[in-house]
């Protein structure tokens, strides 16, 4: 069990050196079309842009969340807290989210009662939205989009370029960190049929797990207390 979380870390470790790596090389904010393009992405210019091209910048906004579905009850067990990594995953994809996956503690349960941000991410309604939305966008994309001009700019522009592969990893990494295993123990699934079935579909596996799963049981403030002191 202990080697299978190290390989999984070792893995972690070398696609996020990587992706850094290969980030620093291709220097997308040296490039004045990357300024030009993001600026119509968030002012909303979207007759000038690719429909496939905003739906990937746009769904690089979804995966943060169905990760925050995961690592707000996760990191109330770790000694350090998830938001910082999710509000830089939103800005820098998986750079900001890797730390967070690589360094976190295996932990298969959770104390205390919920807090309104949780109990948002816990609601069913939130993975049905964010699966909708899902929905949209890729909807959105195979109608309007253009894919010979995309495969275009992917290769010629290298913020297309990074947000694709980023949205790539987002994807990959799901099943390879142990935080999607603990989600399913801390809710008591423990067939690994609805492991591999999450796992092996990318972007829908994970939503629709967000839109079935149990919710979290909450712990009476006391009998939390006592289970810190036991720990302590």
């Amino acid at each position: 069990m202990q080697f299978a979380v190290m390989v999984r870390k070792l893995i972690l470790w070398l696609i996020w050196l990587g992706f850094v790596a290969y980030t620093i090389s291709v220097a997308p904010l040296d490039q004045p079309d990357t300024w030009s393009l993001g600026r119509d992405l968030l002012t909303f210019q979207w007759g000038r842009i690719n429909a496939i091209i905003l739906a990937i910048f746009w769904l690089m906004g979804i995966w943060p969340m169905i990760y925050a579905c995961l690592m707000f009850v996760d990191g109330r067990m770790q000694n350090f807290r998830a938001w910082p990594y999710f509000i830089g995953s939103n800005f820098t994809g998986v750079i900001c989210l890797l730390p967070y996956l690589i360094f976190r503690k295996s932990n298969q349960e959770f104390y205390g009662k919920k807090d309104k941000w949780l109990s948002i991410l816990e609601q069913r309604s939130t993975g049905i939205n964010l699966l909708f939305a899902t929905i949209c966008l890729l909807a959105y994309a195979g109608i309007a989009g253009n894919w010979e001009d995309y495969v275009q700019q992917f290769f010629s522009r290298p913020f297309v370029h990074l947000i694709s592969l980023d949205f790539c990893l987002m994807c990959l990494i799901f099943p390879v960190t142990s935080l999607f295993d603990d989600d399913m123990a801390r809710r008591g699934l423990k067939d690994s049929r609805i492991f591999w079935a999450v796992a092996l579909i990318p972007l829908f596996g994970p939503l629709i797990y967000l839109c079935l799963r149990p919710s979290l049981p909450e712990t009476a403030q006391k009998e939390y207390e006592g289970k810190v002191t036991s720990y302590a």
